[in-house]
């Protein structure tokens, strides 16, 4: 609920999002044409999906799935018999001058995604989801060339998409970057898509309005595009909510209409009127039969979905005893869960391998740009780290330096140890003899403490541990010292 600066009235915020999500498999939605990303332009095409005539089109039955795995995965009434229907318009990227989609008879419907908000959780209603094929791709400039005219690439089309589209249960761009993200995560947990957005496996069109607070009527709504990751989406949706307030507040009528995000300028700009909506005349496909999905099938696909990011965290939070933060963090990424699992089953302390994960090696991870698979420490190793922390072989802070070289140069942390000679220095009488020096060399610091400042004693372990390299037992130096100060 946003309050305009130019008066009293409280605005609400409704947004709908519309999702697209290729789905993952090797073939397209009707033929067999790889759906491979980055092939040359044009030899990924066949006589289907290039709309050839006289040519059949098969369903690919991994898609169904796919997009069944989803459906159930979000909650929705999957439905015993759906139609595919022709979706008919004309575009250059689109040979056959109609898409292949469903349309009154989709898929599943009636489902909810449940996001975490600042009061809690909510969920968010899920319209529909229906099966299609992607379109072609226009290029009007190669690299740095602009081109004169515009290529098309029809690679794309096709390739199987499942689009998700919402109940308008969304009331704020952070409601809205919150729902990508959990539905994002939902759908890598399945191995359903990667969700690449830079590759275009995911991408997303807003509708947002404003009305004000109380009203029961829905504002003029506009759709907003061209967005290329969830930020900018949020950045979008805000920069919107705010143009339709203030044009409101002017006495300015909000107009039905597309509008396109411009990243750089970091506003939508008008694309087209939709005072009218688009008759695309929908009618079915009559070259596909209806897509029956019998209980046996769902039951089979069904048994195939593992657990899903909400009952790993708290499972997490249960079994591990995380905070909720922790917990969150841990099993946004499929990958990333996994990988702590496996350390923690080689290293039965939850507290300190999440600590270790999610600071050490996210960090790293994070200021490399690299993902989680592409960690160069694996769970083993990381896990054997732990293990020379514990036994004492080495300190802990000896311990990050020896993570560090794990990190570049992926080698073993016991092999680092050795060549390095790094093992923990824990011989009492050798640990005493330099205890002894620093107390000659540093009288002005045994005064202090003798006097009763404590913070005197951190100077003389640091000496201690310059002297030893770090290598020295944090403990018995301090035990050690304290011993002989006493005397």
């Amino acid at each position: 609920m946003k309050k305009s600066s130019l008066s009293p009235f409280l605005y609400e915020t409704i947004i709908g999002l519309e999702v697209h999500v290729q789905l993952g498999t090797k073939s397209k939605l009707f033929c067999a044409c790889s759906t491979e990303f980055g092939a040359e332009p044009n030899t990924h095409t066949c006589p289907v999906c290039t709309g050839m005539p006289g040519v059949l089109p098969v369903v690919n039955r991994t898609a169904v799935e796919y997009a069944i795995k989803g459906a159930i995965a979000l909650n929705c009434e999957v439905a015993s018999c759906s139609i595919f229907a022709r979706k008919n318009y004309f575009y250059p990227d689109l040979p056959k001058n109609y898409q292949i989609s469903q349309y009154e008879e989709p898929l599943a419907e009636n489902g909810y995604l449940e996001i975490g908000t600042n009061s809690g959780r909510k969920r968010i209603g899920i319209t529909r989801i229906n099966l299609e094929e992607d379109a072609g791709k226009l290029l009007h400039s190669v690299g740095s060339r602009e081109i004169d005219g515009s290529l098309v690439d029809f690679n794309r089309c096709g390739v199987p998409l499942l689009e998700i589209v919402s109940a308008p249960d969304i009331e704020s761009p952070e409601e809205a970057y919150t729902y990508l993200t959990t539905l994002k995560s939902i759908l890598k947990y399945l191995e359903v898509s990667d969700c690449d957005m830079e590759k275009g496996s995911l991408r997303c069109d807003a509708n947002v309005s404003v009305r004000i607070a109380g009203e029961k009527k829905l504002g003029v709504k506009t759709e907003v595009k061209n967005m290329n990751s969830f930020k900018a989406i949020q950045k979008a949706l805000q920069y919107e909510v705010k143009r339709q307030v203030k044009a409101l507040e002017d006495g300015e009528r909000i107009i039905q209409e597309t509008r396109l995000w411009d990243e750089k300028s970091e506003r939508t700009d008008p694309m087209r009127s939709k005072e009218e909506a688009h008759d695309y005349r929908y009618f079915p496909e009559p070259d596909l039969v209806p897509l029956i999905v019998d209980k046996e099938w769902m039951e089979k696909i069904r048994k195939t979905i593992p657990e899903l990011p909400d009952k790993r965290r708290e499972r997490f939070i249960r079994e591990y005893g995380l905070s909720e933060y922790d917990a969150g963090v841990l099993t946004a990424e499929k990958a990333l869960a996994n990988y702590f699992e496996m350390v923690v089953k080689l290293y039965r302390n939850p507290k300190a391998v999440t600590n270790w994960v999610m600071v050490e090696l996210l960090g790293r991870l994070n200021a490399a740009n690299k993902s989680i698979e592409e960690s160069p420490v694996s769970p083993e190793q990381l896990a054997g780290l732990l293990g020379l922390i514990e036994k004492g072989t080495i300190s802990g802070k000896i311990a990050k330096a020896v993570f560090d070289e794990m990190f570049n140069t992926g080698k073993s942390p016991q092999a680092i140890v050795e060549e390095k000679k790094l093992v923990q220095i824990t011989d009492e009488k050798e640990i005493g003899r330099i205890v002894e020096d620093v107390l000659k060399e540093n009288p002005d610091a045994v005064k202090e403490y003798r006097k009763g400042k404590e913070k005197a004693l951190s100077h003389l372990v640091g000496q201690v541990m310059r002297k030893t390299q770090g290598k020295a037992n944090p403990e018995l130096v301090n035990r050690i010292l304290k011993e002989k100060l006493a005397n």
